[in-house]
């Protein structure tokens, strides 16, 4: 029961099941439907066409069945019973009887008619009996089933006429029955009945077909609202474009895009809020951190070295928060809103990494790191946002010399690989597990506590490189290293082969 209820039921299987359930059930029900009532109908004619041709020959046996004097002359041929005969799974039983029921000629084992106390004469009455045939067997007919006694009893349909014979002052009643099998009649039925059902039963399979279809085109606007949806990125929250689709999944989509704008405008909110909060903080900190700069540098706090721990400290914090400020509102840039309303040129990603390994080269000096940079011969021209992905690449730089350690080397190189301009940057510091290369892009993650990271870096340069239809991927260096890879489309579709960096 309960796996019937579960068919039924709309919220346990596709809707495709459903209504494809729904629609071909009934049309089943209206075929065996129309096939009982084919079976019926064409019984019904059966009866009518055997009924008629019993009567035929009831009459047709009693015209030759003749008054002689006292008795009867029955001018019935060898060769006519022959011919009735013939066929031994439809044969043609007979009985000739006066008074009725006292056997003259024919089957003995005819059934007597039943049910008229008053028969008209000359009025053919029908009914329906069981005959039992001793000959049957020996004929080698298959109709009606074995019997104890040797033959078989057959279910036949008889018909029964009776007439008035002999002088009008002593007249006398003939009674002439003709029977036959019933199987002539349930095959004919049956016949009827195949012939009308596999056309029916064709039509069927064809209206199936085309429920099929209907019913999958149907819901093709489902199916590509539901790849429009599954396409997207988690923080993708522009409207779904839905065209020449039904009204019921228009109204689907716009509901969808009604949700998404209120919370686009809650992200966009919040994010306004973080730029505000980041922009407000950026200030002070940067006035706390000179202060605090100021005061190391005095020679009343070089003389106290328990005040100089203390103001150290401090410079370090507002160090830390200053750079969380920045990260956040590189951040807020990196949004889509954000992105997407900044302008998109085409520039040359060569360039750019070599400009951007050149300004961090005296931040790696001060920390003990060899930085250098690979120069390609060709240009790699990529279209997006140029500022966005330096910010990016200053991250990826920034992270190196962070966490490679004093005496690690940090290497920026830009290549072309088929269609796609690769921009690496390696370092031969300590890595970073395997376990954790995706783990590392959330936001608020590091991979180490070493260092005064906050843990956007890599966060934003994923954001940035997503939203210029990049990908970006860690890769582990033997002995020990990490390796950045960071791929951009080419934006003329040149294609060259490079080494990877």
């Amino acid at each position: 029961m309960t796996r019937w209820k579960a068919w039924f039921t709309p919220g346990t299987r596709s809707l495709h099941r459903h209504l494809l359930l729904w629609l071909l059930l009934p049309q089943l029900v209206l075929w065996m439907a129309a096939a009982i009532f084919t079976y019926k109908l064409a019984e019904r004619y059966a009866n009518q066409a055997i009924d008629a041709s019993l009567s035929t020959a009831s009459r047709a046996l009693a015209r030759q069945v003749k008054p002689s004097g006292s008795g009867l002359y029955i001018d019935f041929p060898r060769a006519a019973q022959d011919v009735i005969e013939a066929d031994p799974d439809d044969r043609l039983y007979y009985k000739v009887s006066s008074p009725p029921g006292e056997f003259i000629l024919g089957n003995s084992q005819m059934p007597a008619p039943t049910g008229i106390p008053n028969p008209q004469l000359n009025q053919p009455y029908l009914y329906d009996g069981t005959l039992h045939d001793r000959h049957n067997d020996k004929t080698g007919a298959r109709v009606g089933t074995p019997s104890a006694e040797g033959g078989r009893d057959i279910a036949v349909r008889v018909v029964a006429l009776y007439l008035a014979y002999g002088e009008p002052g002593k007249p006398q009643t003939l009674l002439v029955q003709v029977a036959k099998s019933r199987t002539s009649r349930e095959e004919l039925a049956r016949q009827i009945l195949i012939d009308t059902a596999l056309p029916l039963s064709l039509l069927i399979v064809l209206m199936s077909v085309i429920v099929w279809g209907g019913i999958r085109g149907g819901l093709a606007p489902l199916a590509r609202l539901r790849s429009l949806v599954e396409a997207r990125a988690t923080n993708d929250l522009a409207p779904i474009k839905l065209e020449a689709a039904p009204e019921e999944v228009k109204s689907l989509a716009l509901a969808l895009n009604t949700l998404l704008a209120e919370v686009r405008e809650s992200v966009h909110a919040q994010n306004r809020f973080i730029s505000d909060a980041a922009h407000q903080l950026r200030t002070p900190l940067a006035g706390l951190k000179s202060q605090t700069e100021l005061a190391l540098a005095s020679t009343t706090v070089a003389t106290d070295p328990e005040l100089r721990a203390r103001l150290k400290l401090v410079h370090e914090s507002a160090t830390r928060s200053a750079h969380l400020v920045s990260q956040l509102l590189a951040l807020a840039r990196a949004e889509p809103e954000a992105a997407a309303a900044q302008s998109r040129t085409r520039f040359d990603l060569q360039r750019l990494a070599r400009e951007v390994a050149a300004e961090q080269v005296p931040r790696a000096l001060a920390a003990g790191i060899d930085l250098g940079s690979e120069d390609g011969e060709t240009p790699l021209p990529v279209t997006g946002n140029a500022m966005l992905i330096r910010e990016a690449l200053v991250n990826l730089v920034d992270n190196a010399i962070r966490y490679a350690g004093r005496g690690a080397s940090v290497t920026v190189s830009a290549q072309a690989q088929g269609h796609d301009a690769v921009l690496t940057v390696e370092d031969t510091g300590p890595g970073v597990p395997e376990s954790e290369h995706e783990r590392i892009f959330q936001r608020f993650v590091r991979a180490t506590h070493e260092g005064n990271g906050c843990g956007l870096g890599l966060a934003i340069v994923k954001e940035i490189v997503e939203r210029s239809h990049g990908h970006v991927a860690l890769q582990s260096v033997k002995p020990h290293g990490l390796r950045v890879v960071v791929r951009f489309p080419l934006a003329s579709g040149l294609s060259g082969a490079g080494k990877s960096g």
